[in-house]
């Protein structure tokens, strides 16, 4: 872990770092996979869609239909439905498509999206509050990192990797539940590599 700038507070949880990697284990993110629950036939341990909030919708379609309202100014026409017509489903379409982020572990392996890391890979697992996961995302970003922000959700989870054939140094993914879904991968880690 690259050290923490004086002021920075420490993430409030940290797994300990083990290392064990298995070489028949295909590289760490790979796409293009099912990400859908029970695609193999194995529950989920963790599953969470990263939806936007409640409130985001009526302020959302507010916007929009006051958009769609300053089109014609109030002057009578027959196309004066057409703005909103166009705005109001935009809208929310947006907002379905910026909360349509599923975080799923299953098989042994963490999906974001259609990402997804084999968890034998896993080192450490670190539970980021707000503060923590401005400076990871800032200051201590580090190059190739892997990032599934979100920003109306404060907490994530960083997830360092240790894969040879691969350069990214961890994953850090936005969660409404970071420490449950911390304790869910490490759970699964230590699950692998005991089967393995």
């Amino acid at each position: 872990m690259r050290p923490a700038c004086p002021n920075q507070r420490e993430p409030a949880v940290t797994y300990p770092r083990r290392v064990a990697h298995d070489s028949a284990t295909p590289p760490s993110a790979t796409r293009g996979s099912d990400p859908r629950p029970g695609a193999n036939g194995v529950a989920a341990r963790y599953r969470e869609r990263l939806t936007v909030p409640w409130f985001a919708w009526p302020l959302a379609l507010a916007v929009a239909a006051l958009l769609a309202a300053e089109v014609f100014l109030g002057a009578p026409t027959a196309l004066a439905w057409v703005p909103y017509a166009i705005l109001l489903p935009a809208t929310a379409a947006t907002l379905l498509v910026f909360g349509r982020i599923l975080v799923e572990i299953r098989d042994a392996e963490l999906y974001v999206d259609d990402a997804h890391l084999p968890l034998t890979y896993v080192t450490e697992v670190n539970v980021l509050d707000a503060a923590a996961k401005h400076a990871v995302l800032g200051p201590l970003s580090q190059r190739y990192a892997f990032v599934v922000q979100r920003p109306w959700i404060g907490g994530a989870v960083r997830v360092v990797i240790d894969d040879p054939d691969d350069p990214t140094p961890y994953w850090v993914v936005s969660s409404r539940r970071p420490a449950t879904l911390a304790a869910a991968i490490v759970a699964g880690r230590d699950g692998a590599r005991g089967s393995s």
